[in-house]
């Protein structure tokens, strides 16, 4: 979004609501509309507005599980990067908690700071020239958005997450894991540099090669030691045209061989897997790839389904619309009100040696009633093609991500249900080496937290230290409590 715009909607907004100081006394924001008590701090000048009116604040209350639900003081509507500097300088000064916001696509307040400053990341979303060696991107960006700026030139990010209305900012907060991982890692592993703001108020480039430990700690680093501002992205050559197989299996122990399988010798350009009802209440496997191509080099389908199940299905489509191919479920799951209630979603990575067992036995007791209707996702992805010093995955080259993608009515007693069954899920997997993907709704404790990381607690704790010693950034996570 170009400053003109930003500069348009900031000047939209209500008069009385904006802020203008903060008071120590009451630890409470001084607005416009009040007489400032004496001790007042003025805010710093900004080019946008902090905000506190009901709907800035209910929105940030909420994301996209509507289970938890805090609610901030304030709201950062940035008119530049450096109000975001100037926030989180002001707030490490005055013990204020701060968190980044985007399209809130997690479900159990990550994104949330209670009695906090919460920033819409949102208006911070242009998007530079896209190049082969890259293109800078601001953080409040969509993937969509992305895909659009860069297949106009030729180009494309390497991994495109299934749903592309997040920011560019979000999930390399936490990962981005998609189809094309078992070929280039995440999202996160697809970066060359950041521009952050850390949490004790320093504007820091880094990169591979310009302070390498920060920048593989924010990268997946789950918002604990900079907010990330803009990105400059790797890029490829774009492919034109997509050729998808789907194989149904009903034996977990061959689709997860052969899931394996494809994942280590990477014919496919994407790779990605699912539980599918049968209608009998069980479950099939649905084995899901595709060869990306341009019309002069054209996949060779016996090459690619040899040592395969037999009876592939096979589809032709462009890039452009695979990507995006999950935008007609979404339309319909807005038009039905189903975006809008409660999504307790399972979201795990499974060491590939278990990863048959583990499901195998989660299927013999799913039923349709506890997904909601909702995806099941099951795919491989390899452990050497990541880079982050903070985004964990089990201790195996070939692993697993297993996704139970839940919509539930928003009845109290039924969605406290769904997250004991994801706990109890959950405790199943840790028993063999499973990790959490920080996305997802399943309570978690400090305890928790030090086994999630295991040794690289150590690490992890140096580095808030370092950077945000007063533990001001992204209290939604629940990481450090004090």
């Amino acid at each position: 979004m170009a400053n003109v715009s930003r500069r348009s909607m900031l000047a939209g907004m209500a008069a009385g609501v904006a802020v203008v100081g903060f008071d120590p006394v009451q630890r409470s924001w001084v607005t416009e509309a009040q007489a400032a008590p004496p001790g007042t701090i003025a805010l710093p000048n900004l080019d946008g507005q902090l905000v506190t009116d009901a709907p800035a604040l209910g929105e940030a209350s909420q994301d996209f599980g509507y289970i938890i639900s805090r609610t901030p003081v304030a709201v950062l509507k940035p008119g530049s990067a450096q109000d975001i500097l100037k926030l989180v300088k002001y707030a490490n000064k005055h013990g204020i908690k701060v968190a980044g916001r985007g399209e809130a696509h997690s479900t159990y307040g990550q994104a949330q700071a209670q009695g906090g400053v919460v920033i819409d990341m949102r208006l911070l979303s242009d998007i530079g020239t896209p190049t082969a060696s890259g293109v800078w991107v601001e953080a409040g960006a969509t993937w969509r958005a992305v895909l659009a700026a860069t297949t106009d030139a030729g180009l494309t990010p390497p991994v495109f997450t299934d749903y592309t209305d997040t920011t560019v900012g979000g999930t390399l907060s936490v990962g981005g894991i998609g189809g094309a991982s078992h070929r280039h890692g995440l999202q996160i592993d697809n970066v060359l540099a950041l521009d952050i703001v850390t949490g004790d108020g320093r504007a820091v480039t880094c990169s591979p090669t310009q302070q390498p430990l920060l920048f593989r700690s924010v990268l997946g680093g789950l918002g604990q030691f900079a907010i990330i501002v803009r990105a400059k992205l790797k890029l490829i050559a774009a492919p034109t045209h997509v050729r998808v197989f789907r194989i149904t299996y009903t034996d977990v122990t061959r689709f997860v061989a052969d899931q394996k399988k494809c994942a280590l010798d990477e014919r496919f350009s994407y790779l990605e897997g699912s539980l599918v009802a049968d209608g009998a209440g069980g479950w099939t496997y649905q084995f899901e790839a595709a060869a990306y191509y341009k019309p002069n080099n054209p996949p060779d389908n016996a090459a690619l389904l040899a040592g395969l199940l037999p009876g592939a299905v096979i589809e032709e489509t462009s890039y452009t619309a695979w990507i995006t191919r999950i935008d007609a479920q979404v339309d319909f799951l807005k038009s039905v009100g189903a975006w809008t209630i409660p999504h307790p979603w399972f979201d795990i990575f499974l060491p590939g040696s278990k990863a048959a067992a583990y499901v195998g036995d989660v299927a013999s007791e799913l039923t349709l009633d506890q997904t909601g209707n909702g995806p099941v996702l099951f795919y491989a992805f390899r452990r050497s093609k990541l880079t982050s010093l903070s985004f964990q995955a089990p201790n195996e080259e070939v692993c697993f991500i297993f996704d139970i993608l839940r919509f539930t009515p928003p009845v109290p007693e039924i969605v406290a249900q769904r997250i004991a069954e994801n706990r109890d899920l959950f405790e199943q997997a840790r028993a063999v080496g499973g990790k959490r993907y920080p996305i997802s709704a399943i309570p978690f404790s400090q305890v928790d937290w030090v086994q999630h990381f295991g040794i690289d607690w150590f690490v992890f704790v140096l580095q808030k230290l370092r950077f945000d010693e007063r533990n001001v950034l992204t209290p939604g996570q629940g990481i450090f409590t004090s």
